[in-house]
């Protein structure tokens, strides 16, 4: 079975979107709530994430970051395409 090498997280007001990738396929597909994305992640190993530049992106960027993630902030220009 393949791990996941990336994630990617996209912000929202109160329902957050998490996928996991491994070689271009999709591998975790799921919906958060605000309150149980720091949860989720504790229970990872470190991993990249890719967060979209927004308002709070900084804040999220932090709290990743204690957790021992690697985060990459991404220009909206670069994420909208791919939605």
């Amino acid at each position: 079975m393949q791990t996941v090498t990336t994630i990617g997280l996209d912000i929202a007001k109160s329902v957050f979107h998490v996928h996991g990738d491994a070689a271009g396929q999709v591998l975790v597909r799921r919906q958060l709530k605000r309150r149980f994305v720091l949860a989720f992640f504790q229970k990872l190993p470190p991993y990249p994430v890719g967060i979209e530049a927004c308002a709070s992106c900084h804040y999220w960027s932090r709290e990743l970051q204690a957790l021992s993630h690697i985060v990459r902030l991404m220009p909206p220009a670069y994420v909208t395409p791919c939605v």
